[in-house]
Parts: structure tokens; C-alpha cells; sequence
């Protein structure tokens, strides 16, 4: 696997959301607003990409990894509670509304299973660079996942789009035109699972419809 497959298998082939499931909790509680999704994205990408480097420079080095291997889950958690704390504390004082808005979700990103998982699974037995890009594709392959999420309730429940802060997009226009409301639902819990589902399904379609395409042309050529 070159350096460009293994960052593109995080947004697409093994995407931890629509593919793995995945950071589900987080994932559906956080995307009211598309400010929340990006936010979220930033805080997994940091702690992710940088957990990934850290036990991936401490299991590369024979005698650490010897040392550490019987005990090695209790000390990824101790290096992801550390990144998580940081993320936590650089929100608390300088993105308040933000901080408020993520709530109790940000400190659960320490046992979010996607940090978990990609450093048993890739950090701990691979290099430092490709951990690096491991866990950057992963990191944005689950904000590129919630953004979607988030995008859908947003603009249904809401009529809006708000990027960050002021910068909000109106889309109410669109509703006006055609003489409804915005769907409250979407923005409570129920919403959540509806758009996942809904959104899991289109891109389980698109999926089968091109394996299917696929089987074909080789059926054809054979």
C-alpha cells in the first residue's frame, strides 16, 4: 500500500462512519449544525493524527515496545486522555461557543473507537510517517461523514447552514418557495438516526450499482 492509498482508504473504502460504524455516538449528537461538525473534525483530527504519531514512535522502538506491550491499551488511553485534555482546554479559552455546543462529547473523544482502533490496528505496527497518514485520512474521512450528516439536519431542520461563528448561509428561501417549514425533527435525536440511515442507504446504492457495473464489464470481457 503506497502513502497515497493509505490516506484515501480513510475517506471512502474504510471510512470509520459509513463503513466500520464506527464513533456513532458522537458522530449523530454532535450534527445539529455544521459549525458543530467542523469542530468536531478538528478536535478528532489533532488528537488522532498525533496519537497515531506518538505510540507509533513508541512501539517502533524495541525495547519501549517490550516494555509497553503487556500494558499497551491502559497507555493509549493515557496518551489520547492527554491530546483530548489539550483540545478540551484550547476550546474552553478560545472557542467558548463551540465548547458549549460540543458539550461532554469532546472529553468522550478519549474512548471514541476510532482512535482506539486505528492505534492497535495500524499505529502500534506501522511507521511514524504512515501512522501519520493513516490517521489523518481516517480523521477526515469521519469529519468528511459528519459534515454530510450535518449538512442534511441543518438544512432541513433549521433552513440554514452555519460554517462558523456569524457566517451562516439562509436557505430559507427554499422552503418559502415551496410553502413549508423546516422539519424540526431533523435537529432532535429521532432526526439523527433517520439521516444516517437515509444517508447510509444512498451510499450502500451507489456502492452496490458500481460493483455491479464492475461484475458485468468483466463478465463481458471474459
Amino acid at each position: 500500500m503506497n502513502k497515497l492509498e493509505n490516506f484515501s482508504k480513510g475517506l471512502i473504502k474504510e471510512n470509520p462512519l459509513f463503513v466500520a460504524l464506527l464513533g456513532l455516538c458522537p458522530s449523530l449528537a454532535v450534527t445539529t449544525s455544521l459549525e458543530n461538525a467542523l469542530g468536531m473534525t478538528l478536535a478528532v483530527f489533532f488528537v488522532l493524527v498525533l496519537s497515531n504519531l506518538i505510540i507509533s514512535l513508541i512501539m517502533s522502538n524495541p525495547k519501549l515496545r517490550e516494555l509497553v506491550k503487556p500494558v499497551r491499551i491502559p497507555v493509549y488511553i493515557v496518551i489520547i486522555a492527554t491530546l483530548v485534555t489539550i483540545v478540551e482546554m484550547i476550546m474552553h479559552a478560545y472557542l467558548i461557543s463551540l465548547y458549549k455546543s460540543l458539550g461532554v462529547f469532546i472529553p468522550l473523544i478519549v474512548v471514541n473507537c476510532i482512535i482506539l482502533g486505528r492505534a492497535e490496528a495500524f499505529a502500534s505496527e506501522n511507521k511514524p510517517v504512515d501512522s501519520v497518514i493513516d490517521g489523518a485520512g481516517m480523521a477526515l474521512g469521519f469529519g468528511l461523514a459528519i459534515m454530510i450528516i450535518s449538512v442534511f439536519r441543518e438544512f432541513l431542520g433549521k433552513g440554514t447552514l452555519t460554517i462558523w461563528g456569524d457566517l451562516q448561509i439562509n436557505l430559507g428561501f427554499i422552503f418559502d418557495f415551496l410553502k413549508i417549514e423546516p422539519i424540526a425533527m431533523f435537529v432532535q435525536p429521532v432526526g439523527a438516526f433517520l439521516t444516517f440511515g437515509l444517508v447510509l442507504a444512498a451510499i450502500t446504492a451507489i456502492a452496490n450499482n458500481h460493483k455491479n457495473k464492475l461484475a458485468k464489464e468483466v463478465k463481458n470481457n471474459g
